[in-house]
């Protein structure tokens, strides 16, 4: 067991090694693309190269230096595109050098302003996303789900867990779980149990699964969490509770007497307190408040949909955001 546990070390080493050197050639490969980009930009502003000159770049690399890929014509018009985008924006070009070329690529077809771009090159680099896990979150209107939100949070879990505001939203897309029109609780948790991977993206990496119908023991009676995961960067517990009704404040009661139980008997001396999650169809936001606002438990309430909101109201609200963002920075 002694030398199994040196030679996990030594592995984590390696591994630890091989994300540094991964990181130190991704950042090189951006960067050489932002000097390309820039050298072709300044070619082409001063009217000394056209399209046919990159045609002829492309060719040229391509014929010397074939072992070299990722310059064709069209790559090298996108590395000039990624120059101009970024250049004068000192908060995010730092950023672009962090993920690889295709999320960067992503970003920069997909999203149309700065604050849009900031809030997917952080959440890519937060979470360390795949190129399809990227084009998910994208193509799920993350961006406007996330900023269109109003959290149902504690003010102690807020007191707790600061960083809550940053790590939870209000509302979360499980369309991928192709659930029947009419379905219970039960169809739900198997549901996401199924398609746990996915249920893990939307939530955030750091969330690990403990167990489904995780068992508490009280007294003499047994009861039973609908879903147990921990949760990396809070150090704790997060117990979720799915409803497919209307949330009442009788669930937060159970919520709380769950928490209390996982902080006594299952919660490790180093963790910090459990929190509490009640996933719910939908909510009176005023019942929610007043629930929440005397709650002495770290827990939250959030809404699920199981399809994607209508991207007609989603670019109202998006246009919303924009207009008092735009109003908020006038003198």
């Amino acid at each position: 067991m002694e030398l199994n546990n040196q030679f996990a070390e030594i592995k984590e080493l390696i591994v630890t090694a091989k994300q540094r050197a991964y990181h130190a050639v991704n950042k090189e490969l951006i960067n050489l693309y932002w000097q390309v980009g820039k050298y072709v930009c300044n070619k082409v502003n001063s009217q000394e190269w056209g399209n046919s000159v990159v045609k002829n770049l492309s060719e040229y690399i391509q014929r010397n230096e074939p072992d070299i890929k990722g310059f064709s014509a069209q790559n090298i018009w996108r590395m000039k595109q990624f120059y101009e985008t970024y250049y004068n924006k000192e908060k995010l070009s730092p950023l672009v050098r962090e993920i690889s070329w295709s999320n960067n690529l992503l970003i920069l077809s997909k999203t149309n302003t700065d604050i849009e771009k900031e809030f997917y090159l952080r959440l890519s680099i937060a979470e360390k996303l795949k190129k399809k896990e990227l084009e998910r979150q994208l193509d799920s209107n993350i961006f406007e789900r996330f900023i269109n939100t109003d959290k149902k949070l504690s003010p102690k879990l807020r007191e707790i867990h600061p960083q809550s505001d940053d790590l939870f939203r209000d509302n979360y897309l499980l369309d991928f779980l192709n659930l029947p029109k009419q379905f219970n609780e039960n169809d739900l948790r198997k549901g996401i149990l199924k398609h746990l991977k996915s249920f893990i993206l939307e939530f955030g990496k750091d969330f690990i699964f403990i167990g489904d119908e995780y068992r508490v023991q009280v007294g003499n009676s047994d009861f039973y969490i609908d879903l147990l995961f921990f949760h990396r960067e809070l150090q704790c517990l997060v117990a979720i509770e799915l409803k497919t009704v209307a949330f009442k404040p009788e669930h937060l009661g159970k919520m709380e007497f769950y928490l209390e139980a996982l902080d006594r008997d299952v919660k490790k001396e180093h963790e910090k307190p459990s929190v509490g999650i009640i996933l719910c169809k939908y909510g009176d936001t005023k019942i929610v408040e007043y629930a929440l606002s005397r709650s002495l438990s770290p827990a939250l309430v959030a809404k699920y949909q199981t399809e994607l909101i209508e991207t007609k109201i989603l670019k109202q609200k998006l246009d919303e955001f924009y207009q008092l963002n735009e109003n908020n920075q006038k003198p």
